[in-house]
């Protein structure tokens, strides 16, 4: 029996319009919570963000890729960079090969720098609502840092996973989060690992637990789950492979509608 739902976003519960239908869904977690059946957003975006498309409610979410975990509007667990690691990295990034359109994630915000183009900032504006612009990535807000997002210029960079895979051997993990968008995080703490603790946490097993997603970040939850889907709209072809079974479109509204026939009927 299903007691656990962790959904991914963008390409996933969010349709191509990055919207999705407000009342089918009140109406599925009115059900949900009646169940006692806990609903996860599992993103790689920030927080604040998640909490803008469902607002201040009783879930929870898991954020940043799984390095930060929310119950509601409270601080559930946290996974942070070693400060002179990230430093590193973002130094490599930005001096030795030239990219300044990074986002630098903290658990308080996120950072771009003041001089990136106005089209970086509205596209980075839309997806991290806690947001600030400083003036230099070598002199970087006391914070606590969690990731690194940036989209790869394929013209310009055109071997860089390869390259920063090579040259921060074990101390980083890319995945991607769709086209060319990739993030840097910790080893190790993805979204199904910050899933594994939650299970852990209430004395849940993984066939309880019900999984979607559509992109090379969401593998490891995929592969978690005894009910895992990927969404029929993904470009990932390893997901087909991994995933039990296959939800229809992001932009058929997917999530719901198994969840309406998969979950919500079940006895």
């Amino acid at each position: 029996m299903v007691k656990v739902i962790a959904v991914d976003m963008d390409g996933t519960f969010l349709d191509s319009k990055k919207t999705y239908d407000k009342e089918r869904f009140e109406n599925i977690y009115k059900q949900l919570q009646e169940k006692n059946i806990k609903f996860i957003a599992a993103s790689g975006n920030q927080y604040a963000k998640l909490q803008s498309i469902f607002g201040e409610r009783d879930m929870l979410f898991v954020a940043e890729n799984g390095a930060v975990i929310y119950d509601g509007i409270n601080l559930l667990d946290y996974q942070s960079f070693d400060r002179a690691l990230y430093q590193r990295i973002i130094d490599y990034l930005n001096i030795e090969r030239g990219i300044s359109n990074l986002i630098v994630c903290g658990l308080n915000s996120a950072y771009i720098l003041k001089d990136t183009p106005e089209i970086f900032k509205n596209v980075v504006k839309f997806y991290y609502h806690q947001l600030q612009e400083i003036d230099s990535f070598q002199d970087l807000p006391d914070d606590e840092y969690v990731k690194v997002a940036l989209d790869i210029n394929r013209d310009t960079h055109p071997n860089l996973e390869d390259e920063l895979t090579q040259y921060f051997e074990g101390e980083v993990k890319l995945v991607s989060s769709g086209h060319d968008s990739i993030d840097l995080i910790i080893p190790g703490i993805t979204k199904g690992y910050a899933l594994e603790r939650l299970l852990k946490k209430w004395g849940l097993s993984t066939a309880e637990l019900m999984t979607f997603g559509d992109a090379n970040n969401d593998l490891d939850m995929l592969q978690l789950a005894e009910h895992s889907y990927v969404m029929k709209n993904s470009h990932d072809k390893s997901l087909f492979e991994i995933a039990n079974h296959v939800a229809p479109s992001n932009d058929d509204q997917g999530v719901l509608t198994v969840i309406e026939e998969k979950v919500l009927k079940q006895k």
